[in-house]
């Protein structure tokens, strides 16, 4: 029996409902991260390595970066296969802000409308618990990504590079309200993503 078959469901979308990963679900992560390896390719310049989800569930931040929660979201169907999964932290930086730190829905639902109803689900869910803004970075050129997270009402506020696998990656940071804030708000909230170098 999968660890997923007794954690708590977070929400449901559809088909589809979201579950906490913990250490018990690393195997399967994996496999998951295998059989969809477009964004590690992508952003990463080479497919994921063998202890790809090992480290995704055990990443801590950086220190000195405040933050309430890490949650990493494994997103399964009716027959509790893993189609998805997110990396979620709340509070980080500020109170109310909350980051995606990875989304990726299974390579087979590109196109299916899927990712669009898992991510708007879990926004509401994040704001149910008190977000106020959502925060991520998507890697310049990954034009998939970034046409996605532009549909989803998320908007450029800076840029930085990062260094990401064997690459070093043009990083678009984004944020978007989920209430009445404005991005100067937002902006004053976290001076770290205030436009400037670096």
């Amino acid at each position: 029996m999968c660890a997923a078959k007794s954690a708590p469901i977070l929400f449901t979308t559809g088909i589809y409902h979201a579950v906490e990963l913990g250490i018990g679900d690393i195997p399967r992560l994996q496999s998951f991260f295998e059989l969809n390896p477009e964004y590690f390719v992508s952003v990463n310049g080479q497919p994921p390595h063998s202890a790809e989800a090992y480290e995704e569930v055990n990443r801590t931040l950086p220190e000195g970066w405040p933050f309430t929660k890490k949650w990493t979201i494994g997103f399964v169907n009716k027959a509790l296969s893993l189609v998805g999964m997110a990396d979620i932290v709340s509070d980080l930086l500020a109170p109310n802000v909350w980051h995606i730190g990875l989304f990726i829905v299974a390579t087979r639902l590109h196109g299916s409308g899927a990712a669009q109803a898992l991510y708007q689900q879990l926004e509401r869910w994040a704001f149910s618990l008190g977000a106020q803004w959502m925060r991520l970075g998507v890697v310049h050129g990954n034009t998939r990504a970034e046409r996605f997270w532009a549909r989803c009402a998320f908007v450029e506020v800076r840029r930085r590079s990062a260094e990401m696998g064997n690459q070093i990656n043009i990083l678009r940071v984004m944020a978007k309200p989920l209430a009445a804030g404005t991005l100067p708000e937002y902006l004053a909230l976290v001076p770290r993503d205030r436009p400037g170098p670096g």
